[in-house]
């Protein structure tokens, strides 16, 4: 009785076209969240324009610490969601020397434009359970 010639798996090559498909899928994913990332920050900075111009509620008076306010929380909110999307890509990229510095110095511009956003808007470091007294307003009195 000959036996049946059975045809043979590779598995090799089925893990390889796998993780292809997965790094292809997280590449996609990574693009989408930059792109969210960008587009949160040009619908930010339009919507803090029109606010400035076109004041709609009571206040007829246009702010320019306002529009600082609603710019940088817009540019905030995307710097955020860049760096998530920065580390997500990291996943997929070959982990070569010059690759993961080029990486890890875009992920520290961003983060510290993001600290120093922060601090601008809310007047303190994170860490600091106070707010600085605001006087950019006011004029202090001389010697």
């Amino acid at each position: 009785m000959p036996f049946k010639q059975v045809k043979q798996f590779n598995c090799t090559d089925r893990r390889n076209r796998l993780v292809e498909y997965i790094r292809y899928y997280i590449e996609i994913i990574a693009q989408a969240i930059e792109a969210i990332g960008v587009g949160i920050i040009a619908f930010g900075a339009v919507i803090a324009l029109i606010r400035f111009f076109f004041p709609v509620w009571n206040s007829k008076i246009k702010s320019y610490k306002q529009l600082r306010q609603d710019l940088g929380k817009a540019i905030l909110l995307g710097l955020e969601i860049l760096v998530a999307a920065d580390i997500i890509a990291t996943v997929v990229t070959e982990p070569t020397m010059d690759r993961v510095q080029t990486l890890g110095l875009i992920v520290l511009i961003r983060t510290f434009l993001s600290l120093s956003l922060q601090v601008e808007l809310e007047g303190k470091f994170p860490w600091q359970s106070y707010k600085a007294p605001d006087t950019s307003d006011h004029l202090e009195p001389g010697p």
